[in-house]
């Protein structure tokens, strides 16, 4: 499995690092009024081995909407978050989209945590979420994210698709 570790469990603007500790996505979100835009980045290798210092790529936004569809942007296009990963289930709290690969998946935004399984006739599991521990029982630990290997090929995906149903669990969790 693949581990990845955020800075802060406010996905819009965290920095989000593998098992070695190296930053592989970023997110920032400027505070504004009306509506906001979190720019999702990811590392980029330095071609300048003598130069130290990290450089992203943008691989998507996404612009929050409080009353209409929310919009992803990403590979040139734009798409209504209704189209692209529409509400689920009865209590709307499952979403589905269709992978770059072309396979359907299913985030499940548990009370706690968010859970993405293969929207097939397996439901298997292949991502998984876990919130920040203080350490007051047991072992102080940051929010993580684990993937499956096998989605390594459209990990931008599941990253940007993990910010957004992030922020909507932790949105409902705090109402």
């Amino acid at each position: 499995m693949i581990t990845f570790t955020l800075s802060t469990e406010r996905v819009r603007n965290a920095v989000i690092t593998n098992e070695q500790g190296q930053i592989i996505y970023k997110t920032d979100t400027p505070f504004r009024f009306g509506t906001r835009t979190t720019t999702i980045y990811k590392i980029k290798p330095n071609a300048d081995l003598s130069d130290m210092r990290d450089q992203f790529d943008v691989i998507g936004e996404i612009e929050w909407h409080s009353f209409t569809s929310s919009k992803f942007r990403f590979g040139g296009a734009e798409v209504d978050t209704k189209e692209f990963i529409p509400r689920r289930g009865f209590t709307r709290r499952k979403r589905i989209f269709t992978g770059p690969d072309g396979c359907p998946y299913r985030w499940n935004l548990k009370p706690r945590v968010v859970v993405l399984s293969r929207n097939d006739g397996t439901q298997t599991e292949v991502a998984r979420s876990s919130r920040a521990t203080f350490g007051i029982i047991g072992k102080k630990r940051k929010a993580t994210l684990v993937v499956s290997p096998e989605l390594a090929q459209i990990m931008d995906t599941v990253i940007m698709t993990f910010i957004f149903v992030e922020k909507l669990r932790k949105d409902k969790d705090e109402k």
